[in-house]
């Protein structure tokens, strides 16, 4: 028996959009992960609101991977730590940041997250296609383990 067009009611066809929404963000960037990540270092955790965060190894650095949720609110947020703060020289590393950000981070930030230098980028699920979503993860990914060691050598305190 087929199913007219008239029982399809609106909140019946935003709960079967948002399942599938949902089991492709999941497996989109458990598909990412699994092609970035290095000596099987993924690992993943699953609050009881729905939230997802994974962690995996990416060159010299971790990478944090962030859902909270399946609706268009909700958000992707991928993060990685580059350097520890206190640093030396902060005047000239914040310069040199702040320039980083104008001309190579594309889609993602260095920013300061609990006395952490971080590469950071967030995005709700509105609209997100499965290329922004792995855009998102190798971008990060990326420039952290591009500039780690080099900020590390010239700012770290040991």
């Amino acid at each position: 028996m087929a199913i007219s067009q008239e029982n399809l009611t609106e909140e019946f066809l935003n709960e079967l959009i948002q399942e599938t929404n949902t089991i492709d963000h999941l497996e989109i960037i458990e598909n990412v992960i699994d092609s970035l990540e290095q000596d099987d270092s993924a690992m993943v955790s699953q609050s009881p609101e729905g939230g997802h965060l994974w962690k995996f190894k990416y060159g010299s650095v971790e990478v944090f991977v962030q859902l909270t949720g399946t609706s268009d609110e909700d958000t992707l947020t991928v993060w990685s730590v580059v350097l520890k703060l206190p640093a030396k020289d902060e005047p000239k590393l914040m310069r040199q940041l702040l320039e980083l950000n104008c001309s190579s981070t594309f889609e993602a930030r260095f920013g300061i997250i609990e006395d952490k230098v971080v590469v950071i980028s967030t995005r709700t699920l509105a609209e997100l296609s499965p290329g922004e979503v792995s855009r998102l993860i190798t971008i990060v990914a990326t420039i952290a383990d591009n500039n780690d060691e080099a900020l590390q050598s010239e700012f770290g305190i040991a």
